[in-house]
Formats: C-alpha cells, sequence, structure tokens
C-alpha cells in the first residue's frame, strides 16, 4: 500500500481526494492532504475521514513520515520547491501539470530527482493514458505517415468566464500563476505536441493579454514553431470561444493524420509517398488521382474514436505511479519530461514579449528576468 500526501486540495487536489476515498487506486491510501487557505483545510476537516491528517504548510506533511508519496497540485510556482522538498526526505512525488512556471526552476528540480533514484518522480499528463494519443504516437513512431512535414493544432475549447479568474486571487495573474493559458490550459496538448512529432528548434509567438476578459495574462494564443527536419507548425488556442474547436493535424511524407475533439482520428496512408507522385503526376493525373477517377486511390483510410475519459485517464496515471513505486514499473510520463512542455511555453511568451522568433529552449535567465518585469508591472 502506498499511502500519498496531497499538497493542495483546490479544485484538482479535491478530485484526487475523492478519487482515493471511492478506492479507484488500487494499493492507494490517501494518508494526508495540506493547503495554506483556512477554508480548504476546513473542508477537509468535514469532507475527509478522520484519519486523514491535514497540514497547512507541505514541509510539516512531508516531514511527518505519514506519507510515502506527494502528490503536487498547488499553484504552479511551488510545484519544484515541494517537489525537491519531497524527494529530498526520500519521498515518491507526482507533480500536476505544468512542472513549473520556467525551464530554470525545473532544471533545479531535475537535477535533484537525478541524484535521488530510488525515488519515483513522474508528472501528471494523463492524456498520455488516452488510448487515442497512445495510437497516434505509435503511428507516428512507426513511421505510418513518414516523416512529418507540419502539424497544426487548433484547440478553442478552453472557455472560461470572468468568475473562473476572479475564483482565487493567484489566478491569472504573473506574481500568483506565472501567466494565463499557456501555464493552466495548454500543458498538456503541448506536452502531446513534443511528446509524439519531437521539440520544435524555434518559436514565435503572438499573444493576447485580456482579450475580452479583465486578466493581466494571456488568454489568446497563435504559435508559429519550426523543426529541426525543416517542418513547420502552428498552436492557436483560447479561453473566450464559448463554442469552441478542437482539431489536430499531423502531415507526413506519406500520410496525414487528423484528430477531431480529441476523440475521433482519421488516419490517411499514402499509398506512395507524395514526393514520390510529385515527380510522376502531371497536373492531370494529379486532379484525377485525387478525384479517384478510374477507379485509383491516392489513400487508404483508418478511422478509430476513443471517448473522453478525463477522470479515468487521471486514475490511469495515479495507478501506473502506484506499480512504479511498489513493482518498479515504467512511468507514463517521467517527471524529469515535464520541462519540455514547460521550455515551449517559455519561448512562446518570450517571443512575443522581444517582438521576434527564439530558439527552443530559450536562455532561462532571459526568460526569468523578462518574467520579473511582468510581475514587477503587475504590482504598480
Amino acid at each position: 500500500m502506498v499511502r500519498f500526501g496531497i499538497v493542495g486540495i483546490g479544485n484538482m487536489g479535491s478530485s484526487y481526494c475523492k478519487w482515493f476515498l471511492e478506492r479507484k487506486i488500487e494499493n492507494g491510501l490517501l494518508a494526508a492532504v495540506c493547503d495554506s487557505a483556512e477554508h480548504r483545510r476546513l473542508w477537509a476537516k468535514e469532507n475527509l475521514p478522520a484519519d486523514v491528517a491535514i497540514f497547512e504548510d507541505s514541509g510539516a506533511l512531508i516531514a511527518s513520515n505519514l506519507a510515502d508519496a506527494v502528490l503536487v497540485a498547488t499553484p504552479h510556482y511551488a510545484h519544484p520547491e515541494i517537489a525537491v522538498d519531497a524527494l529530498r526526505h526520500g519521498l515518491h512525488v507526482l507533480v500536476d501539470k505544468p512542472a513549473g512556471v520556467y525551464a530554470g526552476q525545473i532544471r533545479r528540480m531535475n537535477d535533484v530527482a537525478r541524484a535521488h533514484p530510488r525515488q519515483k518522480f513522474a508528472m501528471m499528463f494523463n492524456q498520455r493514458a488516452n488510448p487515442l494519443y497512445q495510437r497516434i504516437k505509435e503511428i507516428v513512431a512507426r513511421g505510418e505517415i513518414g516523416g512529418i512535414r507540419k502539424v497544426n493544432w487548433i484547440i478553442t475549447t478552453w472557455w472560461r468566464t470572468q468568475k473562473y479568474y476572479d475564483s482565487s486571487p493567484w489566478r491569472a495573474t504573473w506574481h500568483g500563476e506565472g501567466g494565463g493559458l499557456l501555464v493552466n490550459q495548454a500543458p498538456h496538448q503541448l506536452d502531446l505536441l513534443q511528446w509524439i512529432c519531437g521539440m520544435p528548434s524555434l518559436a514565435r509567438g503572438y499573444l493576447k493579454y485580456g482579450s475580452h476578459r479583465d486578466i493581466a495574462v494571456e488568454d489568446d494564443v497563435t504559435a508559429y514553431f519550426e523543426y529541426p527536419n525543416g517542418a513547420t507548425g502552428t498552436f492557436i488556442s483560447c479561453t473566450h470561444d464559448a463554442v469552441g474547436s478542437d482539431r489536430l493535424d499531423i502531415q507526413g511524407d506519406r500520410g496525414k493524420i487528423v484528430v477531431e475533439n480529441s476523440c475521433t482520428a482519421k488516419v490517411m496512408r499514402l499509398y506512395k509517398s507524395e514526393e514520390e507522385y510529385n515527380r510522376e503526376l502531371d497536373f492531370r493525373q494529379m486532379l484525377a488521382l485525387v478525384k479517384g477517377e478510374g477507379g485509383e486511390r491516392l489513400y487508404e483510410t483508418e478511422t478509430f474514436f476513443y471517448p473522453e475519459r478525463w477522470d479515468v485517464q487521471h486514475i490511469d496515471v495515479l495507478a501506473n505511479f502506484v506499480q512504479a513505486v511498489e513493482n518498479d514499473a515504467p512511468l507514463i510520463a517521467h517527471g524529469a519530461e515535464g520541462i519540455r512542455a514547460v521550455e515551449i511555453a517559455n519561448a512562446i511568451y518570450l517571443s512575443d514579449w522581444l517582438g521576434r522568433e527564439v530558439a527552443v529552449p530559450v536562455d532561462p535567465e532571459l526568460f526569468y528576468e523578462e518574467l520579473r518585469k511582468k510581475i514587477e508591472q503587475e504590482g504598480r
């Protein structure tokens, strides 16, 4: 049995508590919780069993010997600090997304994790437990659509009203949350992009701050990427679209994958590479093949569907983490990999702040310097 201490029992932390109490995580036991907010500790006292210890300070929970593992679900700046403290006390660590706000602090966390190899260190990238994206990753990794040429993701299904932003004083602030959409809603998609397609080498970001909302941070993102092999990509998102769109296109030289609403995927595998078609076909032949004239086809199609199961995928990551602690099972998402989505987000931010394209990863000291300027401006 793995005893868990949950640090931060707000929206996500309270969901984790619920799943433990419902015994949805085999061999996982909720032993302690921690929150700096008095009203959340009161919630814990009223809603959790009497044998679950309640702490105000994460250090006290970590030093209590009541937990074997810590699940970090606090505001983002504190993730690396709490993880480091837990690792140094010999505890296993599972960090909710994002790994942190800026890459510099995450690199220090990763260094400490490497120095404590006996502890399991993981990220809550629940979308990596989604069978749809697991299958897409496998198709791309096997080269079934060839080398990637272009990847585009538009996801505007993160509609958030002003009351959401007003729900906590730290939310949607530079000093409290460290940003907006890129550190709150988008980390899962940024992780999936790099997990499936690899890391970009260049980024250009265009952000809107407080677009249709009374907030200081970004809630509208358009980003352009270039990859080491010459591929290009875009990522477009916002939190002010009441209808919302979710479409991921991955184009390779031997086919294409189109994902709609993160649940339906259509894979189109070309019978020849695009390079071969390019060399062989004149314009009339090309049109005839596209139209399917003469019975000849351009590609074969496979469609698959997996229903959205947001809570199940979180539970799957928790169950995997328990198995890693008890039986040394491979982690779905190792903690050291959390830096990649943050490096992409940092590059998008810095590009917009400087008004130019930037290499990925960016200079961590330069990014932190520019972030501090945002925090100082916010405090005036």
